[in-house]
Parts: C-alpha cells; structure tokens; sequence
C-alpha cells in the first residue's frame, strides 16, 4: 500500500497546465471590480454637475442681490399663483440676467456712443494709479482669453528642448514680427511650451523655422497628452485607433520577428 503525506515522500505537481480551468473570481473580487467601475462612470458626470451648479449658484449669489426681491422670478411666480411664503428657490436666473445683460453691453460697446464712453473711460483710469494696474492687467487677461480673434495656436509641434536629444511638444503661436525678426539672421517661430499637467503655464520660446517639426495631430489632442503626462495619446488619422508607430520603430521589429518565424517554419 502506497504511504502518502509522509516526511520523505514525493511533493504533488501542483503548476497550471493550460487545461487547468481557471479559478472565477470570489464575490468580493466581483463587488470590487463593479464598484471601481461604478466610480468611473460617475465620477466624471457627478463632478461635471456639480460644477455646473457651483458656477450657477455663485453667478446667482452675486446677480440676484443687486435686483430688487419684487422683481425676483420666484416671487414674480409666487404673487401670480396667489401662493404666499412658500419657499422657492429657481437657480438660474441670475446666470441668465447676466447673459442678457453682458449681450446688451457687448452691442453697445460696438457702437460709436459705446466706444466714446469706453474711450473716456479708460482715459480716467489711466489717471489712477493702483486702480491703471488693476484694470490694464485684468484687461488683457480677458483680451486673450475670450477675444474673437484668430489670435490662437496655429498647431502642435516637437522641439528640442531643453537641450539636443531631449523632445517636448509645444504649440505654434505666430511667426516672429517687429524687433525679434528684425534681429534675428533667419525665419524665427513664437513657440509656447507648456507644463504638466497645468498647460496654462509654460516658457515662450523663439526657435529657427527650421528647428520646428509640426505634428499632425490637433491642438486639443496635444493639450490632451500634456495634461495626461504622456498616458492619452491620440492617432492623429483617427483617435479611437491605437497609435501608429513610425516606420523606425516598425523596421525595428520586423527583424527581431524574422528568427522566430524561421525556427517555427523549420
């Protein structure tokens, strides 16, 4: 009779073969996975709606206290429904005044009155001094910000920086002009370069023309792989595709395939 479990006798094989079915996940591990997955979906809408009601709730805490409360919608709505002291609170309405009113100003502003009044208007904040810095930087904050220009990144680029051999994606603003052309010997280019993951801040930087390599992809698909640090990266032919790898790479594969196909064929 066979001794089995005995200090000297053989251990059992217990490695996986590949007819070994796999173990299914435990209940835990199931839970685990959903829940995960479940964060994923609604992390994103939860934080986007919540945002939306920040701003909402914030632009109305700052717009509904300059209207007379007669003139409040809510109390507009109430008197015509005959209903007194009832709580209702209808977020919105100051986003929308202010909608209305920004439109009303932006049309006057366009107009030869509004334009002399800004003129005189800005010539009065000139002549003072703190309140000249406040309002010029602010200014042009909002210039660059909201302007309907084509004042905007032309397209995405690879330079060398910070020193050769090192590539960082920047942005392509606008050819050199005044001064700097005039300086430097050849075709220069304004190039922003961003940081991670915070693209609004970055180094504006002045390369040869010929230093530049412009880059296919758009100029929100190179935003998305600087904010991402490198994880999100687009295909410029088509972004639900894999990234293509340049034919460097693909040459450099091929070879290192060719001996396990010929031992597999031997």
């Amino acid at each position: 009779m066979e001794q089995r479990g005995g200090p000297g006798a053989p251990m059992s094989d217990n490695k996986l073969t590949p007819d070994t079915p796999r173990r299914r996940p435990g209940v835990l591990a199931r839970m685990r996975a959903n829940f995960l997955t479940g964060v994923v979906v609604i992390a994103p809408i939860g934080l986007t709606i919540w945002l939306i009601l920040t701003v909402v709730g914030w632009v109305d805490g700052f717009v509904l206290p300059l209207i007379p409360r007669a003139y409040h919608p809510d109390v507009l709505l109430l008197n015509y429904l005959g209903i007194q002291d009832a709580p209702l609170n209808i977020r919105g309405v100051g986003l929308a005044v202010f909608l209305v009113f920004t439109v009303i100003v932006g049309w006057v502003a366009k107009g030869l009155i509004g334009r002399s009044f800004l003129r005189w208007a800005e010539g009065l904040v000139d002549r003072m001094p703190v309140v000249r810095s406040i309002y010029n930087g602010v200014k042009q904050i909002a210039e660059t910000v909201f302007a309907q220009s084509d004042a905007s990144f032309e397209k995405a680029c690879l330079i060398e920086y910070p020193r050769k051999g090192i590539w960082a994606v920047a942005f392509i603003s606008t050819p050199a002009k005044g001064e700097v052309a005039a300086t430097a010997k050849e075709p220069m280019l304004g190039v922003f370069v961003p940081t991670t993951p915070n693209p609004t801040s970055g180094f504006l930087l002045f390369f040869p023309k010929s230093d530049v390599i412009e880059l296919e992809m758009s100029v929100e698909d190179a935003a998305k792989l600087i904010i991402s640090a490198g994880l999100v990266y687009p295909n410029p032919k088509n972004p639900a595709l894999p990234p293509v790898q340049p034919p460097s790479q693909i040459e450099s594969v091929e070879p290192d395939r060719a001996p396990s196909n010929q031992a597999a064929n031997s």
